[in-house]
């Protein structure tokens, strides 16, 4: 039941009473009263029996009276959203349920937690490719292009975020249900579900492909002689059991904030040592070549006298032929929606100003971490950087110590990924096929099995499907980060709130017309791409 005040808005705070009645079966009449006692808020469940005049009262404390403060409005509810909005974890996500977390902590989120979170959901593999963006774009003209995503990813889940406190759901797929009824939800839970198999799969075929490399040359094996440990297909089934399924069985997404917390911590290494290579690398730089009978040093043509050379001076601006790639690279750089309502579910008291918060302070760190990979890496290499960063260094010394645990680094922090990628997942196959069921560990563990075993089958018996998924996150990303969180603000919003023609839902649709823009765009390069038999068309995850 939905706990409002006179007219749908929050509930009396102190010394007040709030009363409604609703008929019962058995010629019971049940009675909810809002009371506020010793600085708490109670709800009082009245029933009465009418034939023996007996009364049974339940009365639960649902929120502190000095969380009802101006920074913490209680979310109101429309009737019949419990029912639409039960979540895997078992809470119902009415108001009363959402604000009882500063009472009741069970595996609630911290901010910093949150952080880490949402933090670890937005930083892909895609980190390794934005050097080649840079040195496609300028240094000037890729950094006004990072901030235009930046501020737009932080306005998309402003629009996310006010549709969940208008209507107070937080699925994703729920939103879609009320703006577009089941069309709605249908659209934005396969959306999801498509996306994120797709960023899961990316992220295990880089265990499966770079995994073997790196214990290769730990181990400096020149040539493989079919050592089961140096097979990917048994090194991403072994990692998928014995790391990933463990922490795709957490109840709550809350309690992988240590996990994400470890995995940025990687990617913090993987920065530094970028940074790092930076000043302890000669440009041009010497690339090594190693044929079958030698290990010959064979030096670049570029010419390594002291005279500064062409190559070895940053371009601010630069226009060529792989310039308009940079565009829907970077425009996928902040992917993170599917995951910012689960996250927003478990936080701590939660509201739109601190989900909001933690949604800035993620996207800020990830700014700056994105900005300070491209810049050295892009210092490092200039024009000889290629689309996978870390494959630059091999060509120096693949032998490299510190690179060689920058991968492992690398390879950590996309499998600890994937967990997190996941649980939006199985929540819309659950809104999906179980919408009114409340959490049942059998079904939990049951999704998460079918879903890894799935992806590890995709992964080793058909890794050309990574080219259709790529048609699949060009297609669906721009619909989770763009289209779906304005056209559902548009239909949301009451237009007594907002007119269509109000100055914000004009925005809303512009900021639709742009995701279709980025949708057409990645399509376009994409079957270029097929069709010239490159691949530099690759999104952020």
């Amino acid at each position: 039941m939905s706990v409002l005040g006179p007219s749908g808005g929050a509930p009396h705070a102190s010394g007040s009473v709030q009363t409604s009645h609703t008929g019962c079966p058995g010629n019971q009449e049940l009675s909810v009263v809002l009371r506020s006692k010793g600085g708490f808020l109670y709800k009082e469940q009245i029933i009465k029996k009418t034939p023996e005049h007996s009364t049974s009262v339940i009365s639960t404390v649902i929120l502190r009276v000095s969380d009802m403060s101006e920074d913490k409005p209680a979310e109101t509810m429309d009737p019949g959203a419990v029912e639409m909005n039960a979540i895997p974890n078992g809470k119902g996500h009415d108001g009363a349920d959402d604000i009882s977390g500063s009472v009741k902590d069970d595996g609630e989120n911290l901010v910093g937690m949150s952080v880490f979170n949402l933090g670890n959901a937005i930083m892909g593999s895609g980190i390794l490719g934005l050097a080649y963006a840079m040195a496609n774009a300028g240094v000037v003209m890729f950094l006004v292009l990072l901030t235009v995503v930046a501020v737009l990813s932080s306005y998309s889940i402003h629009l996310l975020l006010k549709c969940s406190g208008i209507v107070g759901i937080r699925a994703y797929e729920q939103l879609g249900f009320r703006a577009f009824g089941t069309p709605g939800k249908m659209a934005a839970g396969i959306a999801i579900t498509l996306q994120n198999i797709g960023a899961m799969s990316s992220y295990l075929y880089i265990v499966k492909y770079e995994f073997p490399l790196v214990i290769q040359a730990f181990l400096k094996v020149d040539k493989p002689a079919g050592e089961w440990y140096l097979n990917g297909n048994y090194l991403v089934v072994i990692v998928s059991i014995a790391v990933i399924l463990p922490l795709a069985l957490m109840k709550q997404l809350g309690y992988l904030g240590y996990t994400s917390g470890f995995s940025l911590s990687c990617m913090v290494f993987f920065l530094v040592a970028v940074i790092y290579k930076k000043f302890n690398l000669p440009c041009p730089f010497t690339d090594f070549a190693f044929n079958a009978t030698a290990h010959s040093p064979i030096l670049n043509t570029t010419d390594p006298g002291g005279v500064e050379d062409d190559s070895c001076v940053p371009k601010m601006a630069n226009l060529n032929s792989q310039t308009a790639y940079t565009i829907p690279i970077l425009a996928f750089a902040f992917v993170c929606h599917p995951e910012v309502l689960p996250i927003y579910t478990e936080l701590r008291n939660p509201t739109k100003k601190k989900m909001q918060h933690v949604a800035n302070i993620s996207i800020a760190v990830m700014y700056i971490m994105y900005f300070l990979a491209a810049l050295f890496g892009y210092l490092t290499f200039y024009g000889e950087v290629e689309a996978e960063l870390l494959h630059t260094y091999s060509r120096i010394d693949p032998y490299d110590t510190l690179i060689l645990c920058v991968r492992v680094a690398v390879l950590t922090a996309v499998t600890l990924t994937v967990p997190i990628v996941l649980f939006p997942v199985r929540r819309a196959i659950q809104q999906m096929m179980f919408p009114n069921k409340t959490f049942n560990w059998p079904r939990h563990i049951a999704i998460a099995l079918i879903l890894l075993t799935f992806i590890n089958l995709l992964v080793i018996f058909a890794p050309n499907i990574l080219g259709i998924f790529g048609v699949i996150g060009a297609t669906s990303a721009p619909c989770l980060i763009f289209i779906f969180p304005a056209v559902f603000y548009i239909r949301i919003v009451p237009k007594e709130e907002e007119p269509l023609r109000s100055p914000p839902k004009i925005l809303a649709a512009c900021f639709a017309g742009l995701g279709f823009l980025f949708m057409i765009m990645s399509l376009s390069f994409i079957i270029i791409d097929w069709t010239t038999g490159t691949s530099k068309a690759s999104s952020a995850h």
